[in-house]
């Protein structure tokens, strides 16, 4: 049947429609991760005036914002930005799981891609090295996959 494959390099945003829902937990993580992914959009031709970035009180508030968004037909693609650090509590294994759950559901049910872009870590320096210390900058790859994928799904059957 042959192959279909996008070089996410050459990705082209222009006429791309993006939201990008960041959680304000942690804010200090969160705000970093929204800045690349803004930078990376309107660097690969995203409109600054098509990317629509909402706030929500934290993580387990992405998933319903994101089908929400992916439901409306005003966007190609949710980015769901947040940070979940652990604790003494079990409270980070139900909401890095159900944001995680949340977050994918809303894509299958809407066919429309929502990116996982939501830091998992046990320290916040842990968190800190994914905003463009030594582990890269998790903000921007999550709107890279963005841009990849709506590129992808458009050129599939």
């Amino acid at each position: 049947m042959g192959r279909y494959a996008v070089n996410p390099e050459s990705v082209d945003g222009t006429g791309m429609r993006i939201a990008v829902v960041v959680s304000r937990f942690n804010e200090a993580v969160t705000a970093s991760l929204a800045e690349g992914a803004c930078r990376v959009l309107e660097g690969r031709g995203v409109d600054p005036e098509s990317i629509l970035v909402v706030e929500v009180p934290g993580a387990f508030e992405l998933p319903v914002t994101a089908k929400r968004l992916a439901s409306s037909g005003q966007v190609d693609a949710v980015i769901c930005l947040g940070a979940v650090i652990r604790g003494d509590t079990p409270h980070f294994d139900y909401v890095a799981g159900e944001a995680a759950a949340g977050i994918n559901r809303a894509a299958l049910d809407t066919g429309v891609p929502c990116v996982f872009g939501v830091l998992t870590t046990d320290t916040l320096d842990q968190a800190r090295d994914r905003i463009g210390g030594a582990a890269g900058h998790k903000g921007e790859e999550a709107a890279a996959t963005a841009l990849e994928m709506v590129s992808l799904l458009r050129g599939l059957p």
